[in-house]
């Protein structure tokens, strides 16, 4: 297993009470595909510096980190395009945290 981190764009057309059902959403997609999720962090919602798409110009960013195999990655790539809510997603490895040295 390795550990990843998913970067997720929301787009929640203005439905700000749902953002903890979707990232409740997220998560449950990733526990089905195999995936452990250790932690999950809610960043605001951000403006797009360059606009794509015209209807779209900001979205809610939420930044997950877990562990699955590396053909997990696939099979999840292509479950996101489905959930309407998810405007973007990007995995990548996630880095190892090295804690700093605790002086006495």
């Amino acid at each position: 297993m390795k550990r990843y981190e998913g970067l997720f764009i929301l787009d929640l057309a203005g439905r700000e009470e749902g953002l903890n059902d979707v990232v409740e959403k997220v998560k449950s997609l990733l526990a089905g595909s195999g995936a452990k999720v250790e932690t999950v962090q809610k960043m605001d919602k951000k403006a797009f510096s360059r606009v794509t798409d015209k209807k779209v110009t900001g979205g809610h960013f939420v930044n997950v980190v877990f562990e699955a195999t590396p053909t997990v990655i696939g099979v999840l790539q292509s479950k996101f395009v489905h959930v309407p809510e998810v405007y973007r997603v990007q995995f990548g490895a996630a880095s190892k945290f090295v804690a700093a040295p605790v002086e006495a």
